[in-house]
């Protein structure tokens, strides 16, 4: 039997504006529910949050909450303001936490709390918020946006925090990762109506789809497509990840192709005599290193960026992923070694504190100076068609700045910023403030990019879907250069680390003694015929998933033939297990031979 809900709403409702943000909704939390609350920027999901925690009147329906339910919440920007310290401001509150958890947890975070409030940057804030917030010990957490501003350790620390935590708790949160490991249930805030599916947030995206192609079977029932269009036109969700599924090929190509290119250290293997136009380098690093004081930030890196590379730079606040995006960009000189940037390099930079979106500015402003016409790279587009192309309604053009969410904002930026004419791109933590379905239209952006794109996130499934070199830095000055995404460096640290482990662990062991000569192996007719044979057959498969790749990538096939589509899909897959097959297998064969 289901445990009786520590909270719920019934019937829920609230006005904003001059209609229903929602109205009628239902909602229960048990007190071990671990939610995933989704929904595009605007629908209203903070506002529901602090609805469950009681800081918002609803015009409507009854909240019941169990007698003794303590309820928390992480704002996604909390009020800063008036507090000297941040210890100050983990201390505040109706009901302040104990002083020692307090410290406690800091101490776990690695903050420090006697710091001003003022200065402080965004991820001692996000700490100090997150101090107080799971320092109250409560029953019901409400996190929105919590990695916002958190490095990849921190991240780790708070996942495994709550992995471990007894209470239920809500959580808004662009990182895909984040959700797929924690929650058990989603919550789908969606045109002012609540549904819930206790399924995690990775089975989020085929509920979602088979929710909206019922709807359009629906629709097509009562001849009222027209109900839908707005959707359709905005997301379009099946199409647009039948394209991704694409994109995500061709970026699994691009990086095959970068990892042949990349030496023993991320070293290129130089050949600028016989550059064509599409992979002349644009960023040249060679032997660069920098140190601040006493402290190497980095040490003897060595990269050559070509045209179109997506470049991503993961590592620990304080690591140096900002001291190495402004070397590689010119903005910062190395105290040895080079950085050569192309002379035709153009570069738009997206910074992390969006300063430069006043908020008395309208949407027309910050897009057209005004206007009803913006240049798109060189082509001119009406600016309400151009907002459409980033998810937003086109009745929005005069709205203000200071009106939108901080996701929206954000998703402005990103279509001023995308419109300029450039050939590099500067991210710093883009994602920050972004729903999925924003983060998955940047994905698409970024993919059609023609230029070099130089990002710095601690997203780690957005790095997975967008990059085809990772920078890892690891504090020491050294820099990884891993051709992939996150994934591929973590799973490169982790076979690091194991091996030096096992080199401590091993005992030594007395020389061998000298042995006579190596006998020969002599290869059986079937492991000499396969030596032969496999590079052609290798190169076969190469050029088989070459070609299937790039029918894939059509993005109408799916929905011209759905049947090829998966046959193609299919073919891949079996080539790639057989292509690694067959490379395992002739490696095995020439040590043999080499032996």
């Amino acid at each position: 039997m289901a445990a009786a809900p520590i909270l719920s709403w019934e019937d829920l409702g609230l006005i904003q504006g001059s209609g229903w943000l929602f109205r009628e909704l239902d909602l229960a939390i048990g007190p071990r529910d671990r939610l995933a609350l989704i929904g595009r920027n605007g629908a209203g999901k903070t506002t529901l949050l602090k609805l469950i925690a009681g800081e918002v009147e609803a015009d409507r329906g009854r909240r019941s909450v169990q007698p003794g339910t303590r309820i928390v919440m992480l704002e996604q920007d909390p009020f800063f303001t008036g507090y000297a310290t941040l210890m100050d401001f983990a201390l505040h509150g109706k009901d302040p936490p104990p002083r020692h958890e307090v410290e406690a947890i800091a101490g776990q975070l690695g903050i420090d709390l006697s710091r001003s409030a003022e200065s402080a940057s965004g991820g001692e804030r996000r700490r100090a918020a997150l101090a107080r917030a799971l320092a109250s010990q409560p029953d019901l957490l409400l996190l929105d946006e919590p990695t916002n501003h958190l490095d990849l350790a921190a991240i780790d620390w708070l996942e495994d925090w709550l992995s471990r935590y007894k209470g239920a708790f809500v959580a808004i949160s662009h990182d895909r990762t984040f959700l797929k490991r924690l929650t058990n249930a989603t919550l789908w805030l969606d045109r002012g109506a609540l549904r819930r599916k206790d399924i995690g947030f990775g089975g989020y995206e085929q509920w979602m789809e088979a929710i909206y192609a019922e709807e359009a079977r629906a629709a097509d029932k009562l001849d009222a497509k027209l109900k839908l269009e707005a959707h359709w036109l905005e997301r379009g969700v099946t199409a647009r990840r039948k394209r991704n599924q694409g994109r995500l090929s061709k970026l699994w190509e691009m990086r095959a192709q970068r990892a042949a290119m990349l030496g023993p250290q991320g070293a290129a293997k130089i050949a600028l005599g016989t550059d064509d136009v599409k992979t002349k380098a644009v960023i040249v690093a060679d032997k660069v290193a920098k140190k601040f004081g006493e402290r190497t930030i980095i040490k003897d890196f060595t990269l050559r960026i070509t045209r179109g590379d997506r470049i991503g730079v993961v590592g620990a606040n304080g690591a140096g992923k900002t001291t190495l995006l402004k070397l590689l960009t010119g903005e910062l000189q190395p105290d040895s070694g080079t950085v050569t940037l192309a002379k035709t390099l153009d570069g738009v930079v997206i910074d992390q504190q969006r300063s430069l979106m006043s908020p008395t500015k309208s949407v027309r402003d910050v897009l057209a100076e005004g206007g009803d016409w913006i240049d798109v790279r060189g082509t001119r587009k009406h600016i309400q068609g151009y907002l459409k192309d980033f998810l937003f309604e086109p009745g929005l053009v005069d709205a203000k700045i200071g009106t939108l969410s901080g996701g929206e904002r954000s998703r402005l930026l990103l279509a001023r910023e995308f419109a300029r004419l450039s050939n590099l791109l500067v991210l710093d933590e883009p994602t920050n403030d972004l729903d999925l379905e924003t983060l998955d239209l940047l994905q698409e952006v970024i993919a059609d990019y023609d230029g070099t794109v130089l990002i710095v996130s601690h997203d780690r499934d957005f790095l997975d879907r967008t990059v085809t070199i990772t920078l890892g830095l690891d504090g020491s000055g050294k820099v990884d250069v891993v051709a992939g995404g996150y994934e591929d460096w973590e799973k490169q640290r982790t076979q690091r680390n194991a091996a030096t482990k096992a080199a401590r662990t091993s005992p030594v062991s007395a020389p061998a003694p000298p042995t006579s000569a190596p006998q020969k192996v002599k290869l059986t007719y079937k492991d000499q015929r396969d030596y032969e044979l496999l590079p052609n057959r290798i190169d076969a498969l190469l050029a088989q998933i070459a070609r299937d790749e790039a029918a894939l990538a059509d993005p109408a096939l799916y929905t011209r033939d759905p049947a090829k589509f998966a046959a193609l899909t299919k073919a891949i897959e079996n080539a790639r297990a057989e292509k690694d097959a067959a490379e395992e297998r002739w490696l095995e064969l020439a040590e043999m031979v080499e032996g």
